[in-house]
């Protein structure tokens, strides 16, 4: 069966669609069948940086479609694959449909106690509509500095969370590397340490998903490719 992996926030701008291109890119690296579904239909954002990413001749192509509904977004998987949902900000119905289906939901969040308040609302609404608290977890985006980071960390473990190791900081050369339809992991001058650490945390996840879903584990990599 097919995995899937729910990029959500309550927030625009946490760097959501950021932490699902450098996923999508890293899981394509290690030569894995991915798709990206964009839901977000009045933009579309991931879509048209998909098509920067073909002008550009990035490789490896990318896999990505938008859908305004979340039953064509879960169409036509394969078994194979790991499907990447870029949702839209803000809870709704749309978004807990996405929550109950997926095996993994990922929040990214700024160190902001004005973005950090809301997401963990919305984690707790999720958990209120019986979506597991397992399936839950936070990955930080957006930061400034290490105490932030600490900070947030702190903030997120006494609400009753977990939170991804690593970070993906505040950098212009990564809104450089958008415009090129490149991810943050492809990005140059990138904060190789924090973003790797975070991307590979996430792939871990993602992996063992994959493991535990696939007939044959031997045709699953146990790493991923560093690019």
């Amino acid at each position: 069966m097919a995995v899937i992996v729910g990029l959500v926030s309550q927030k625009g701008g946490v760097g959501k669609s950021t932490l699902a291109r450098a996923l999508a890119a890293v899981v394509a690296h290690a030569g894995l069948k991915v798709r990206v579904a964009d839901l977000d239909p009045q933009q579309h954002t991931t879509v048209q940086w998909e098509r920067m990413r073909g002008e550009n001749r990035v490789a490896p192509a990318l896999d990505v479609r938008g859908f305004s509904t979340v039953a064509q977004a879960f169409a036509g998987m394969e078994d194979d694959e790991l499907l990447i949902i870029d949702a839209p900000a803000r809870a709704g119905r749309r978004t807990l449909d996405i929550a109950k289906t997926a095996d993994l939901i990922v929040q990214p969040t700024s160190g902001s106690i004005d973005d950090l308040r809301p997401a963990i609302l919305f984690f707790h609404d999720l958990v209120q509509a019986d979506v597991p608290n397992e399936r839950l977890v936070f990955a930080l985006s957006r930061t400034l500095t290490a105490a932030e980071e600490d900070a947030a960390r702190s903030y997120i473990a006494k609400a009753g969370y977990k939170v991804l190791a690593g970070a993906i900081p505040e950098r212009a050369a990564y809104r450089d590397a958008h415009n090129r339809g490149q991810a943050v992991t492809e990005a140059k001058g990138r904060a190789q340490g924090s973003v790797e650490q975070l991307i590979e945390a996430l792939f871990d996840k993602v992996h063992a998903l994959m493991l535990a879903k696939s007939r044959d584990a031997k045709t699953v990599p146990r790493t991923h490719e560093r690019k």
